[in-house]
């Protein structure tokens, strides 16, 4: 028997059923692994009584016969989804201690399928970056290193930098994201392994600390396609809670997958072939293409003309609707109070963020507050939604003419932790090739498929129409298949 730690969510699942080994041992090896990789700092609160608990059910049910979608496969939690009776922090200082007496919707049908829960994962502070640097309980490393005899410690993507990391290190086998301008696909490609955003309202929001409502997106990060679509079956659904949530039912995306692309067509967006862009890169997304025709695919140009406005009409949304949902955070209710001595109820706001939020946080609730100022709300909040109608209506005409969209998931490899960070501007150029779906709602997902000189990890990314997570699936399958993608970070923590 392989490392019960290397296999995937459907070996563990397929394996378990068939009675090669125990839920209980899968837990445990997890859970050594877990133990044993503090370097890391992917987890903020481990839970292995919990991973145990539900290992020891599923056992329990094999017995009798009465086994769950996901009975004996433990996973990883993102720290930005409420747990009832485990603590919720969205990796800031503000919500350090908080413990919901609730569970999210999308943790709650995990838990409902028979998973179990290895712990709640770091990621950036209310899930504001691009290479988890901005959390509270300081950065997620990645396990990949450089080759060369270069040590420097790389940034794992963010903001879902824990759930990469503990995927990619197996930690666990899989792991919920929440993407809302990359966040899930951003990290997947940095640290060689899968991550979906399905279309926005597929999975509920209701239990995620909100970011910007109108882009945040709950999604399942793996090491395979397959694995992606077995979680994402589980993960969504209808939910009355949720204003935004789709009531529409769930289709088998794991059964329907197919790595067989006859008759369809895969749009090439010229406006992607950013100035600058690595050689690499291009060379990796030619080869995308080639995989794509050979799994028979047609390949056509297609144009996505304001793609250039996408990032900076994206850092004005987020921003702005991020002031709004971090409003709450003001020492009343729930979350940290500072209440200096003598002071009144504005010195305890004031004191209260101060503190709370970190200077990433505070940069952004600024500027949208700024754009949502009585004097600049037009100049350009509004013309920030009226572009992301024009991106929107781009992909509309795209996909006129082909079915899906392949591109590069991020413009670089991993960098150095610390590289960027005296620059922000720099660092949200990470999200260049992520945030055009986002802004449209898109399932988009990023699949591994090479190295770089270097040795470490690239992926390419493909979007397809609202609704068609299946199209997507398949196709990141077709690159899987060919890529042929097995390297994995050598155990140095």
């Amino acid at each position: 028997m392989s490392n019960l730690t290397d296999l995937t969510v459907a070996e563990l699942r397929d394996g378990f059923r068939a009675g090669n080994f125990s839920a209980r041992e899968v837990a445990e090896a997890f859970n050594a692994n877990i133990a044993a990789a503090k370097a890391l700092n992917a987890f903020i609160v481990e839970t292995p009584e919990k991973a145990l608990a539900a290992a020891d059910a599923a056992d329990t049910a094999r017995a009798s016969g009465n086994l769950k979608p996901l009975s004996g496969v433990p996973i990883g939690m993102k720290d930005l989804f409420c747990t009832e009776g485990v603590q919720t922090t969205a990796a800031s200082h503000m919500l350090e201690g908080f413990t919901p007496t609730y569970e999210s919707t999308v943790s709650a049908k995990l838990w409902e399928a028979g998973a179990g829960m290895l712990g709640k994962l770091n990621l950036d502070q209310f899930a504001m970056g691009s290479s988890n640097e901005t959390s509270y309980f300081g950065n997620v490393i990645s396990p990949w290193k450089r080759g060369g005899g270069d040590n420097a410690a790389l940034a794992p993507g963010g903001s879902s930098g824990g759930s990469s990391s503990a995927i990619s290190a197996r930690l666990c086998p899989a792991a919920t994201g929440t993407d809302t301008g990359g966040s899930i696909r951003q990290p997947a490609a940095f640290t060689g392994i899968s991550g979906m955003k399905p279309t926005y309202g597929r999975c509920s929001r209701w239990g995620i600390v909100a970011f910007a409502s109108s882009l945040d997106q709950a999604g399942p990060m793996a090491r395979t396609v397959r694995d992606n679509a077995i979680l994402l079956e589980t993960m969504s659904g209808f939910d009355p809670k949720d204003s935004t949530s789709l009531d529409l039912p769930v289709p088998q995306w794991e059964a329907g997958l197919s790595g067989d692309l006859n008759g369809k067509k895969i749009g090439i967006p010229r406006e992607y072939r950013v100035e600058g862009m690595p050689a690499e890169i291009e060379a990796l997304w030619e080869q995308g293409i080639a995989w794509l025709k050979d799994a028979g695919a047609e390949i056509i140009d297609v144009s996505l003309p304001h793609t250039q406005y996408a990032l900076p009409a994206y850092y004005i949304i987020a921003p702005a609707e991020a002031s709004s949902n971090l409003a709450r955070y003001d020492g009343v209710r729930y979350g940290l109070r500072d209440l200096p001595d003598g002071a009144g109820l504005q010195d305890m706001y004031a004191a209260t963020r101060a503190a709370g939020f970190g200077p990433e946080v505070k940069r952004r609730i600024m500027i949208g507050t700024y754009v949502l100022s009585a004097g600049f709300y037009d100049a350009y909040y509004t013309q920030a939604q009226k572009v992301r109608t024009l991106i929107a209506r781009d992909f509309s005409n795209a996909f006129e003419a082909c079915d899906l969209l392949l591109t590069p998931t991020a413009p670089s490899a991993a960098f150095a932790l610390g590289e960027k960070q005296a620059d922000p501007l720099a660092m949200y150029l990470n999200d260049v090739f992520t945030v055009p779906a986002s802004l449209a709602g898109l399932p988009a997902m990023s699949v591994p498929a090479g190295l770089d000189a270097q040795g470490l990890p690239l992926g390419l990314q493909i979007i397809g129409r609202a609704l068609d997570e299946q199209g997507v699936l398949n196709a990141a399958l077709a690159i899987e298949e060919r890529a042929a993608f097995t390297a994995r970070p050598e155990r140095w923590w």
